[in-house]
């Protein structure tokens, strides 16, 4: 399952694209949309802005793509080392103590890039064709973040994923994950998926067998709590694309990653 509200608070986003740490930094409120008493922000000059942040460029095959010289991917590089200095320093200090760091990611804007699919469904969202698209297995990675993944588990932490992409877009998911070289840590046992028809006990009442009534952060969160809680690990960093990725606890410390393109409360 896709990420679904598009939009509503891309002006919001584009005005803090570039805040890392959620709870250890700067971002620390969550993003909100523009104030009904007010005239809306103009969908024109957003995409605008959107294309400016990113560095937007469509290839030769046709891919809208990311420039590695935009103001998006040096946000990144700030996130990135802010992070790679934080694990270094709590991997130490954890396995010192005989305990079982882990790192956790979101996928989507996280990992595999989507601003693609974005631009050509004029930032809307339609199951149908965002199934199509993560089904082809072929987007590019997030700047910097399948290095990060090495690095983490390079220091012997545990990496693990926290996905709203459904169970049966796990194939593509993994297919994907392993072109962009983030191929650490890819089984079942580490990278966690919804599964509407069959939910995992540990998310309580909020995911029964065929319902599912849980919000982004009670079935993040509630991952994150089984593998603390149930699996034993101590989770020092997590990072997502949305606040919600990352509400609810159960992490040392947080990273917000820019995504002025979709919103989810």
């Amino acid at each position: 399952m896709h990420k679904p509200l598009r939009f509503a608070a891309a002006a919001a986003a584009c005005a803090v694209a570039g805040a890392a740490l959620y709870g250890a930094g700067a971002a620390t409120a969550d993003q909100s949309t523009a104030n009904s008493t007010h005239e809306p922000y103009n969908i024109g000059v957003l995409v605008k802005d959107i294309d400016s942040y990113y560095g937007t460029t469509l290839d030769a095959d046709g891919v809208y793509q990311a420039s590695p010289a935009s103001p998006y991917a040096k946000d990144l590089a700030q996130i990135d080392a802010a992070a790679r200095a934080y694990i270094d320093k709590a991997a130490r200090k954890a396995l010192k103590k005989g305990e079982k760091p882990a790192v956790v990611f979101d996928i989507d804007d996280t990992l595999l890039l989507s601003l693609d699919y974005e631009k050509k469904t004029n930032y809307t969202y339609n199951g149908a064709t965002w199934n199509d698209y993560v089904n082809k297995a072929d987007r590019p990675a997030v700047f910097g973040s399948p290095e990060l993944v090495r690095y983490a588990a390079s220091k012997g932490v545990a990496v693990f994923y926290n996905s709203g992409l459904s169970e049966a877009q796990r194939p593509a998911a993994v297919e994907n994950l392993k072109k962009v070289g983030a191929d650490v840590d890819l089984d079942a046992g580490h990278m966690f998926l919804k599964d509407k028809a069959n939910p995992p006990a540990y998310l309580g009442t909020c995911a029964t067998p065929g319902t599912w009534n849980c919000t982004t952060v009670q079935y993040k969160a509630g991952t994150r709590r089984h593998i603390e809680d149930d699996l034993g690990y101590e989770i020092i960093a997590n990072f997502g694309d949305q606040y919600s990725d990352l509400q609810g606890g159960y992490a040392e410390r947080t990273y917000k990653l820019p995504n002025p393109t979709y919103y989810v409360g």
